[in-house]
C-alpha cells in the first residue's frame, strides 16, 4: 500500500492526507504474493494518473458490473480497470461509465460498461471484532517509492478498534502482523471470514515497516447504500 510517516489516502501510487499519521493509496510492504483473486481489480485513471500506466488504487468486484474502492480513488477524467489477473498492468480492460460515492465515508462504487463473469467478493453487514486477524490485499508499493507490486499481495492485520478515514467516515484501524498498507493499496478490500469488511483509506508507515497502521473505510457503515445503489 503507498503512505508515508504521516497518515495519507493509500491513492494510486498515494493516498488522500489524513490528520495524524496516515497516508492514502498504500501498498502493502512485506506480506505474499496472491496466486488467485478473481474478485480483484486494478484501478486506472484514462489521463493524468501515475506514471505506471495511470494506475492509481486497487478495488474489488461485488457483481457482474460493479466494483467497490475509496473514494480518492476516483477521478473526473475517466477510469477503466483491468481484471482477470495477479500481475500488476495485465488483465482485461474494462470501461468504467459512472461513478458513485459514499456519503458515508471513503467508499466509491464503479459502474462497469460491459458485465464480468467471476467469482465475486462478498460485502460483510458489521464491523470485524477488535483483536481479531484479518487480510489485506493490494498492488501497493511494497517499500519507500518503489514501483507497485508486480503481483497482487495480502498480509495479515490485527484490528485495534475504530477510527476514521480520508473523509471523516467510520474505518477500522489495525497494525500489520506480517505487513501493511502502503501507496497504491488505496481501494483494495479488508476480509474477515471471507467477507469484505474494509476499503483502504489511510496508513501510517515510514514506508518499510510491515507492522505499521492503516485505516479501512467501514463497509458495514455504508451497506445500505451500496444495496440500493447496487442491489448487492
Amino acid at each position: 500500500m503507498r503512505g508515508s510517516a504521516v497518515a495519507a489516502a493509500l491513492v494510486g501510487v498515494a493516498m488522500a492526507v489524513a490528520p495524524a499519521a496516515a497516508s492514502a493509496s498504500p501498498n502493502i510492504i512485506g506480506g505474499t504474493q496472491v496466486s488467485s483473486a478473481p474478485w480483484g481489480a486494478q484501478i486506472y485513471w484514462n489521463s493524468g494518473g501515475s506514471e505506471f500506466d495511470g494506475f492509481e488504487c486497487s478495488g474489488t468486484i461485488i457483481a457482474a458490473q460493479w466494483v467497490v474502492t475509496a473514494h480518492h480513488c476516483q477521478s473526473s477524467s475517466g477510469m477503466h480497470v483491468k481484471i482477470g489477473n495477479v500481475n500488476f498492468d495485465q488483465g482485461t480492460n474494462v470501461a468504467v461509465d459512472r461513478q458513485y460515492t459514499s456519503p458515508n465515508g471513503d467508499i466509491a462504487l464503479l459502474h462497469l460498461a460491459t458485465a464480468v463473469q467471476t467469482s465475486y467478493m462478498p460485502l460483510a453487514s458489521a464491523d470485524p471484532p477488535t483483536g481479531s486477524t484479518n487480510q489485506i490485499y493490494g498492488w501497493g508499493r511494497t517499500l519507500n517509492q518503489s514501483p507497485p507490486a508486480s503481483v497482487l499481495r495480502t498480509a495479515n492485520v490485527r484490528v485495534t478498534g475504530r477510527s476514521t478515514d480520508a473523509y471523516g467516515g467510520r474505518a477500522i484501524a489495525s497494525q500489520g502482523v506480517n505487513g501493511a498498507a502502503w501507496h497504491g493499496d488505496s481501494g483494495g478490500p479488508e476480509v474477515y471470514n471471507g467477507a469484505e469488511v474494509g476499503v483502504a483509506s489511510t496508513a501510517g508507515n515510514s514506508g518499510s515497516n510491515t507492522h505499521g497502521t492503516q485505516n479501512y473505510a467501514s463497509i458495514a457503515s455504508s451497506r445500505s447504500w451500496i444495496r440500493s445503489t447496487t442491489g448487492v
